[in-house]
């Protein structure tokens, strides 16, 4: 049996176990969205899935891709612009000197985009995220990382490529450099400063070729990201000793 296969199966009787109706999940342009937008189809059907654009000071091309996968796997597909409830939220907090304070407000208002249409439609909300993203952090807490399950979360970004070729994604978004859109010309490779080819080998034990700084900087995005990949600690009231 193909991964694939496995992971459709999981998804159907993780659908089946919650008495869901389906799936809704954003449809970037990218290759992860759209091998999810692929698994999803093929797990419950086209007709119980919803795919959402949700342009905020996007590019065109995003849209585009986005609409080219719903077409390509017949996916029903919401188009929700966030543009407008992006600056009338940064309008009433006050300003910060921290870049990524503000380009984190645009996965985290697609987060709530997604769970209002979930729960209209009692479907589950389905993440994008792969294995090599989850290990370094390279995700926004309560926005992209917002999500019911992951059904790439086990997989590299290697391996994704591989999944999405399987599972005849369009060859454009296949090959598009991975981009999360937080600001223009972003790339996801560019703001890690490492490839998806190192970094999946880094964390597969293999540092042949790899430069020091590059492993350190791996190192450091697991250690300072461990936080997002945990429930938030409870105080434990009874465990506690008097101070």
């Amino acid at each position: 049996m193909s991964q694939s296969d496995q992971i459709v199966i999981w998804l159907r009787e993780y659908a089946k176990a919650a008495r869901t109706s389906g799936f809704v999940f954003g449809l970037s342009g990218g290759v992860d969205s759209a091998v999810v937008a692929a698994l999803a189809a093929r797990a419950v059907g086209p007709e119980r899935t919803l795919g959402v654009l949700m342009p905020c000071q996007s590019l065109p091309e995003d849209a585009r891709l986005g609409r080219l996968v719903a077409e390509t796997f017949h996916i029903p597909l919401e188009n929700v612009p966030l543009d407008a409830a992006y600056e009338a939220l940064l309008a009433t907090l006050p300003p910060s000197d921290v870049s990524m304070a503000a380009a984190n407000i645009k996965p985290r208002l697609r987060m709530i985009t997604l769970y209002y249409l979930a729960q209209s439609h009692d479907y589950l909300v389905i993440g994008s995220g792969n294995k090599t993203e989850l290990s370094v952090g390279y995700f926004t807490k309560y926005g992209d990382g917002g999500v019911d399950l992951l059904p790439l979360g086990d997989l590299n970004k290697t391996q994704v490529w591989s999944l999405a070729r399987e599972l005849h994604v369009p060859k454009e978004i296949v090959d598009r450099p991975p981009t999360a859109g937080l600001w223009p010309g972003q790339t996801d490779e560019g703001e890690m400063g490492i490839t998806y080819a190192e970094l999946d080998r880094v964390l597969a034990g293999e540092s042949a070729g790899i430069s020091a700084a590059k492993l350190e900087k791996v190192r450091q995005m697991v250690t300072t990201s461990a936080h997002k990949r945990s429930m938030p600690p409870v105080f434990d009231c009874w465990g506690a000793t008097d101070v």
